[in-house]
């Protein structure tokens, strides 16, 4: 990393995110005294182009962002009122994801960034979701930030603009994919998120038990594989299954989930390191972090510790550019300027941004 000169009065920094199925752009502003501002946030979803395959498709994500991208940039200029002249950096997402979609956005900030003589800020998307909670709250440092997405499970203690330590990680399934294998098994579609959490609202957490993989044992690690495996062995018991059975089949995979949830965060509040010092908060970011149910659980988890509870509105938990033009705000202003040569990167763990 090279040093930045101090910022000017306010940063305004255009962001882009194709890491995945959402191609987004997005401009916020960063005051002096680090009061933020999103002017814009244009996300365009893909999940119509993947529903059909119960997945994400790279080749297609990468396609459709190709197509996407120039009229999702030029919308968040729009929205935000901004001309390109007022722009004092472009942010984006150079991994970790799907390489194609993750080229598709960094090709394109790297020819505004050129064209309009900006520097180029290529970022770790984890990093977008561990700031989030200071674009929204205001979350002071250090806290406990637990990262729960399709492709990421991680919980880490987040100590300042580039400082990350992970203390535990999915072992296998991150919790979003389990979710989506879930909500396939059950005939529920794509994506498997909303779909598990809606089927149930209406369901009986109690009719099954289902295992809660690591629950009890030692750090900070995480494990759903079991829990899927477990499931589909119960809905084959079960077949054919009625609504009632696949509701309350959802609501016991939750409730599995919410409680091996709590219990690795309860350790991990444990395992804080000492350098960091008592953490001010437990931050959920991430797409699974819009489940309600997970979020009740972890805001009794923090009530019986004395720790406030943080997470992004719904809208900023899933994939987004704000999040992104965000962190390069927060990283002018620590004077951190990442290697504007950092290449596309399929697998990036945070701790090394």
């Amino acid at each position: 990393m090279t040093p930045s000169p101090p910022p000017r009065a306010g940063t305004t920094v255009l962001g882009i995110e194709t890491s995945c199925d959402e191609t987004a752009a997005s401009v916020v502003r960063r005051a002096p005294d680090g009061a933020p501002a999103i002017l814009s946030n244009v996300v365009l979803s893909q999940v119509a182009d993947h529903a059909a395959f119960g997945g994400v498709v790279p080749e297609i994500a990468a396609r459709a962002h190709v197509e996407a991208i120039d009229g999702v940039v030029a919308a968040a200029l729009r929205q935000a009122g901004t001309g390109w002249e007022e722009l004092d950096a472009v942010a984006v997402t150079a991994g970790p994801g799907l390489i194609g979609g993750v080229l598709v956005g960094l090709m394109t900030a790297r020819a505004i960034a050129a064209a309009r003589r900006l520097p180029l800020l290529p970022l770790n998307h984890l990093e977008g979701h561990a700031l989030t909670a200071r674009l929204t709250d205001g979350a002071r440092f250090p806290y406990l930030l637990l990262l729960v997405s399709g492709g990421h499970t991680q919980l880490v203690a987040v100590e300042g603009v580039g400082r990350y330590r992970r203390l535990g990680t999915t072992i296998d399934d991150a919790l979003g994919e389990a979710f989506d294998k879930a909500a396939k098994l059950l005939g529920l579609g794509y994506p498997g998120g909303p779909a598990v959490e809606r089927m149930a609202a209406a369901g009986d957490p109690a009719r099954f038990r289902l295992p809660r993989p690591l629950k009890g044992a030692e750090g900070c690690d995480f494990s759903f594989s079991g829990l899927k495996t477990a499931l589909r062995l119960q809905a084959e018991a079960l077949a054919p299954l009625a609504e009632t059975d696949v509701a309350d089949l959802c609501a016991g995979f939750q409730a599995a989930v919410t409680e091996v949830l709590a219990d690795r965060v309860r350790n991990a509040f444990a395992r804080m390191p000492s350098g960091s010092g008592r953490p001010t908060a437990l931050v959920a970011a991430g797409g699974v972090a819009a489940n309600r149910t997970i979020r009740a659980g972890l805001e009794a988890l923090c009530r019986a510790e004395g720790l406030p509870f943080v997470a992004p509105p719904m809208a900023l938990c899933t994939d987004n550019a704000a999040m992104i033009a965000w962190a390069g705000a927060e990283r002018i202003a620590a004077g951190l300027l990442p290697d504007p040569a950092i290449t596309a990167r399929a697998r990036w763990p945070l701790d090394e941004a």
